[in-house]
């Protein structure tokens, strides 16, 4: 559920490579993108390391997707 929730914040595509198994409850208090200059909380990547212990580093890989070449209206029948 992290993964899912980082990717949603972050707007990047994130993947467990920590080979950590389980369950775990943990906080993580960032300030959002539009952030208002009075907000002292970090970054969600600084977050992410200070929090938590763990890192999101920048990559470059494959990605699955669907491509959509031709659609046609479906006939009346």
């Amino acid at each position: 559920m992290l993964v899912t929730q980082l990717s949603i914040a972050t707007g990047l595509i994130v993947e467990d490579e920590t080979g950590l198994r389980g369950r775990y409850d943990f906080i993580l208090d960032w300030a959002p993108d539009e952030k208002d200059l009075r907000d002292t909380r970090p970054s969600i990547f600084t977050a992410v390391i200070e929090q938590l212990g763990l890192r999101l580093d920048p990559a470059k890989g494959l990605v699955k997707s669907v491509v959509i070449d031709h659609v046609e209206r479906p006939s009346t029948n």
